[in-house]
């Protein structure tokens, strides 16, 4: 299937590639098509990326990037426009102030560019609005790759409620058949991720700096599952 949009060509390396060849196949499986999945607009509110560049991206094409200035400036900007209060209306740099816990003055020259973000401002607005840690500062291929993660999870979901609705035809395969005695094998990991819906845990626990964070992660998943065998015994 290969209407709408094309994703051949020389993708963009790294992540970027890898992704976009998943999401392609996914979009096989489930009979999607490729303007729906590969949603330019969609991409582009998400990842904070050029709808332009999001299309020269997806389709192998390299995409010059602003610099880090000028990137914060676009996606802050992107934020306030759809990242909407309930009544519709766009947050004003009071409130965005107030919530990212700095000065109006602050909050006006972040905006207007005057200043430059440290690390700690982006990260304080990006609590407030929501969005994922790096979303104003990430490289365009590295948040598209990101954005593209979500579609991945989607069309994953999609084809396993898919599978299950069909017909088992067909017996299951014995452990003398897969040769897997215990389970294990190249696609154990795969099937358990998918059958148990942990991939969006573990895409998560993937995005998290360093090794540290990934531990509290382990130990705060201990603590629940030690949790939920007590109230069960």
């Amino acid at each position: 299937m290969t209407d709408d949009i094309s994703v051949s060509g020389p993708a963009a390396a790294g992540p970027l590639s890898a992704v976009v060849a998943r999401v392609a196949e996914l979009a096989d499986r489930v009979g999607a098509r490729r303007a729906e999945v590969f949603d330019v607009p969609r991409l582009s509110a998400e990842s904070g990326v050029p709808a332009g560049v999001v299309a020269e991206l997806l389709a192998g094409r390299a995409a010059g990037d602003f610099d880090l200035q000028a990137r914060f400036l676009w996606r802050f900007a992107l934020l306030r426009e759809t990242r909407l209060k309930p009544d519709g209306r766009r947050y004003t740099q009071q409130e965005i102030a107030d919530g990212a816990g700095m000065s109006r003055q602050q909050a006006g020259a972040l905006i207007n560019g005057d200043r430059r973000p440290t690390m700690e401002h982006c990260a304080a607005i990006q609590r407030f609005f929501k969005v994922h840690a790096g979303f104003l500062t990430a490289e365009d291929t590295d948040a598209l790759a990101a954005a593209l993660h979500h579609v991945e999870e989607e069309l994953r979901q999609r084809h396993s409620a898919r599978s299950e609705q069909e017909p088992a035809d067909a017996a299951e395969p014995t452990e003398a058949d897969s040769g897997t005695g215990s389970g294990e094998g190249p696609d154990a990991l795969e099937r358990l991720l998918q059958h148990h819906g942990v991939r969006g845990i573990a895409w998560r626990a993937a995005q998290l700096p360093t090794d540290k964070h990934r531990d509290t992660v382990t130990e705060w998943l201990d603590m629940l599952l030690e949790n939920v065998k007590r109230s069960e015994s």
